[in-house]
């Protein structure tokens, strides 16, 4: 692996061998099957679970809610740890519904790569460049997978010039497909000269592989074919003279992409990929924080909160908040300072996840993402260090564009519905605001499927039914300014006013017309969609 500064000092062999990663994609490219097929290459389950299976093999490892397991779609990240060929891989699956996008924006704050996922008939769609433009932001690497090749898809150079074209990325082909659809045999390995041919009888094996060399190899014409061998010496020819070689250090400065070709229900491609992330992937990062950045190979443990988690386990009412550890050697029971109330916090039973099986963590290394089980302390965007004032900065909250009231079916039950819902403003799930006129919640999402989750959830692990109905407004957006000009705007558009769960003060609009009259009447204040989550 190539070091992408060639100042900074080797880090430790333990960190070294951590890549971490997300799994990013539109829905239904592949995401969880992949996900799922990495955790049986790792050796962490016998049996890859399917998304859409019978019986017993639906059971996917990644998807633990119920409206998860019903519905076949990935609603809130998960993370995993296992090994292969000598690399620690900490993988987070990501849900690809654009309505649940801000859980994967934080996510993308706590990885050092991500693995985009592409469906070989469709190509690049709509979310999948949303999600690449976040990446863009913070110069991920990017390694790509083009999944379903075992389907009919299109014309491998159309998906390369289309991945080129509207991602401006430069694609460097990892592998190369023999036939499509039905006539799909496997690939050629392009950086290792291999033939990889697929097995379709038992989905959970591995490919076997064939060493050739080169492609006038005469071993080539026993395996493959002679009308489709013909058309991949043709392609492999132009690819070559026309796609650029692969370059490792312009991959970890995320200006070019691998890309490999598969089928992963069918576990084909999905070892060569494995491969790939650990020679082309990035060692864990320095991390971005105020007043100085983390680097991995420091002695003394930080590491930040990027998602919570309630109520995992349904037996109990449990909050597991994910740590990226982003500095040091965690061992189990050391004593960590919380940053934002400046309070010790003894870490006695971090868990490290295999999916929906967790274990104790006796250690944690710079890269890793461990779960810390705790009573509401923690929330996202903290930081904890060994002692030293350092905030991570960077993880964004973003403004709802979907507003709704809440109501307790049952009136007598208003108070335990406001705890549901400030665990789940909480957790990130949903922002909730409390208007300072009136009585009842409104609960702002980015997309209408969440107010289904939140209604589930709340029913499954509080026993509450509730309603959402209609509001009068349509956006919100979090005020900032002098002290004094802010009560002045508070009161004089008190209906309009409401806090968040952190108690900051929140403009709710109605009309694009709201927001513009604040700007033009009250030049000193500033209204913002986003909000960093620290303070």
């Amino acid at each position: 692996m190539l070091d992408n500064a060639s100042n900074r000092p080797d880090l430790p062999p333990e960190i070294a061998r951590r890549r971490t990663f997300a799994i990013i994609s539109h829905p239904d490219a592949g995401k969880t099957t992949l996900t799922e097929k990495f955790l049986l290459y790792g050796g962490a389950i016998q049996m890859a679970g399917q998304v859409r299976a019978k019986g017993e093999a639906r059971r996917t490892r990644s998807d633990f809610m119920q409206m998860e397991k019903d519905r076949g779609i990935s609603v809130s990240a998960s993370a995993m740890s296992f090994d292969f060929s000598g690399f620690r891989f900490n993988l987070v699956d990501t849900p690809g519904h654009s309505d649940f996008s801000e859980d994967t924006y934080r996510t993308l704050t706590a990885v050092d790569a991500a693995v985009m996922v592409i469906d070989g008939a469709k190509g690049v769609e709509s979310q999948t460049q949303k999600l690449f433009e976040v990446c863009r932001l913070r110069d991920l690497p990017i390694l790509t997978f083009c999944n379903k090749m075992d389907r009919e898809s299109r014309d491998t150079f159309e998906i390369i010039d289309e991945i080129q074209e509207n991602l401006a990325i430069d694609v460097t082909p990892a592998s190369w497909p023999i036939g499509v659809g039905r006539d799909f045999i496997g690939c050629y390995d392009m950086l290792r000269d291999r033939l990889e041919l697929m097995d379709r009888a038992d989905r959970n094996k591995v490919a076997e592989s064939i060493e050739i060399n080169g492609l006038d190899d005469p071993k080539l014409a026993e395996h493959v074919p002679a009308h489709l061998l013909e058309k991949l010496l043709e392609e492999v020819e132009m690819a070559r003279e026309l796609l650029p070689g692969l370059d490792p250090q312009s991959v970890v400065e995320g200006h070019m992409t691998p890309i490999w070709f598969g089928s992963a229900i069918n576990s084909f491609g999905v070892k060569e990929l494995m491969d790939g992330i650990g020679a082309y992937g990035p060692e864990p990062q320095p991390q971005t924080a105020q007043p100085r950045e983390i680097s991995p190979e420091e002695k003394k443990v930080s590491g930040f909160v990027f998602k919570v988690q309630a109520n995992m386990d349904p037996k109990h009412r449990d909050r597991v908040a994910f740590v990226r550890m982003a500095s040091g050697h965690f061992k189990r029971g050391m004593k960590l300072t919380h940053v934002r109330t400046k309070k010790p916090m003894a870490v006695s039973n971090p868990v490290l996840f295999l999916a929906s099986d967790r274990e104790l963590a006796e250690e944690a290394w710079a890269g890793d993402i461990i779960g810390i089980p705790n009573h509401g302390q923690l929330r996202i965007g903290d930081t904890l260090t060994e002692g030293e004032a350092l905030r991570v900065s960077g993880i964004p909250s973003f403004a709802p564009e979907l507003l709704q009231g809440v109501r307790a079916g049952d009136p007598m039950k208003a108070k335990h519905l406001e705890k549901a819902l400030m665990q789940f403003a909480e957790e990130g799930a949903a922002k909730v605001f409390k208007p300072s006129i009136g009585s009842g919640f409104i609960v702002g999402v980015v997309g209408a499927l969440q107010f289904e989750v939140l209604a589930s959830r709340i029913e499954m692990e509080y026993g509450l039914p509730v309603r959402f109905e209609q509001s009068q407004f349509t956006s919100a957006r979090w005020v900032s300014g002098d002290k004094q000009a802010i009560d002045k705007f508070v009161n004089t558009n008190k209906q309009h006013i409401a806090h968040d769960h952190d108690g900051d003060i929140v403009y709710l609009t109605r009309l694009q017309w709201d927001i513009d009259r604040v700007v033009r009447d009250y030049p000193d204040l500033k209204l913002t969609a986003t909000k960093e989550m620290m303070v």
